[in-house]
């Protein structure tokens, strides 16, 4: 269906369409072509895709087309108020979501702006003030601005939840729940989810008017055009894998996914002491780093970006060739969206996961929900701890550990050591030893 159509048979203004034309779009994607017309109808739409197939433009676009008749050119902040509110999970996918929306929209006289947390709310308080139409937002910053009257929302004709999933995930819920008092009731609202679980369905029974179900591929299912992979290991052998696979491949950029911030940060320090340029994206990290650290990998300056699911949701990276699941997820829909990182817009990419034996009831969870067994192949790298523990001469070459062995060695107090000092008994028999003072340490001896 979506081979026969263009933007242009899709009715959209020459402004829009000039600006897609500059970028180089021509033909919609599935999603797209799907989305669009129904947009323009004014019908409530429940949309699913797989990460990569173009969602944002299948709601920006026909969000510009409508809001243009009452676009304005007056600098009066009045005459521009909060039209389009766009809800979405994280700070990544925030920016990147505004970014595409401000570049649809350079031909047209509507103003876009986003506000996401991690940032002095000050900064962004003038430019609310000053009036925009498209306003990008996570939940709980925009309820900040809320709170502090920077931003009325009574004039919203349009709301989109992008990743609904991830943000019923992250426990959004009860700020989705404020944010919708707080709109009109009569509004068009669109829902764009990876996935479609039961929670999304109630999400939508409670808030979409007789949705159209729109779906470009098979819900929950993964990529063809993506290769899945799976090396069974030690839990103990899985940074000693990681480094052979990038190694092996010194020129191929991958995202590396754990479960958790403090696996991230640790396991990014280890692979730059084994020579492999990688950095690590988490929550814990400022905006600021997080937004260098990606544009370091955009760059190629980074080989290997480790990320925890949150921080990795939304990011737009081209040609991504490998997804490597250092720790596998415990809800196999996660699965779905860290592997749609790669293979996105037909290309090719490569899944690699490193499985634990306490894993694979997780593993079997994945291929339940995906439909297929993913091929596997047991790991034969020696992990670093058993190469640190073997003789020296029975040592097999691999990688320079990155754990260094003084931390492994029994303690040996040094030869000019000062023996302990003796406590002297009391009057009373009790020891008079001293203590040393919080924080302060004991009192010097002269």
């Amino acid at each position: 269906m979506a081979e026969n159509i263009t933007f242009a048979s899709l009715n959209l203004a020459p402004e829009i369409l000039k600006a897609l034309d500059e970028t180089g779009y021509t033909t919609p994607t599935p999603i797209q072509a799907q989305a669009i017309p129904l947009v323009l109808e004014g019908r409530d739409v429940m949309a699913g895709a797989q990460t990569g197939t173009g969602k944002t433009a299948a709601f920006a676009l026909p969000t510009l087309q409508k809001l243009l008749p009452s676009a304005s050119t007056s600098a009066s902040p009045a005459r521009h108020p909060v039209r389009a509110l766009v809800l979405v999970p994280t700070r990544e996918l925030a920016i990147q979501v505004e970014e595409s929306v401000r570049l649809y929209a350079k031909h047209c006289p509507l103003r876009s702006l986003v506000v996401f947390g991690g940032v002095d709310i000050k900064t962004q308080t003038p430019y609310l003030m000053k009036g925009v139409e498209i306003l990008v937002a996570t939940p709980g910053r925009l309820l900040d601005h809320v709170e502090q009257r920077t931003v009325q929302l009574n004039q919203v004709q349009m709301l989109v939840l992008d990743e609904a999933d991830r943000m019923l995930d992250m426990g959004f819920m009860p700020d989705l729940k404020r944010i919708l008092a707080l709109l009109p009731k009569k509004r068009q609202n669109l829902m764009f989810s990876a996935t479609f679980s039961p929670e999304i369905k109630k999400l939508s029974a409670e808030f979409l008017n007789d949705p159209v179900l729109v779906e470009a591929s098979r819900s929950n299912a993964t990529a063809e055009n993506v290769t899945q992979k799976v090396y069974l290991t030690s839990q103990e052998g899985k940074q000693a894998k990681l480094v052979e696979i990038l190694q092996e491949n010194p020129t191929t950029q991958a995202i590396v996914f754990t479960k958790t911030k403090l696996t991230a940060s640790r396991l990014a320090r280890q692979l730059v002491r084994s020579g492999i340029n990688a950095d690590a994206i988490h929550g814990d990290k400022s905006q600021l780093e997080r937004i260098q650290a990606l544009d370091a990998f955009k760059q190629g300056k980074v080989v290997a970006l480790v990320a925890t699911d949150v921080a990795a949701r939304g990011l737009d990276i081209d040609q991504l060739p490998m997804v490597v699941n250092y720790e596998i997820p415990s809800a196999p829909e996660d699965y779905v969206h860290r592997i749609g990182r790669t293979g996105r817009a037909g290309a090719s990419g490569i899944a690699i996961s490193l499985v634990s034996p306490e894993e694979e009831k997780y593993l079997k969870e994945i291929e339940k929900l995906i439909k297929r067994e993913i091929p596997k192949e047991k790991s034969t790298t020696v992990s670093t701890a058993a190469v640190a523990s073997a003789p020296k001469n029975s040592r097999p070459r691999q990688a320079k550990s990155a754990v260094d062995d003084w931390f492994s060695r029994p303690y040996e107090p040094s030869a000019n050591a000062s023996p302990p000092r003796q406590n002297s008994p009391s009057k009373n028999g009790k020891s008079t030893g001293e203590v040393a003072a919080l924080l302060g340490g004991l009192r010097r001896q002269d």
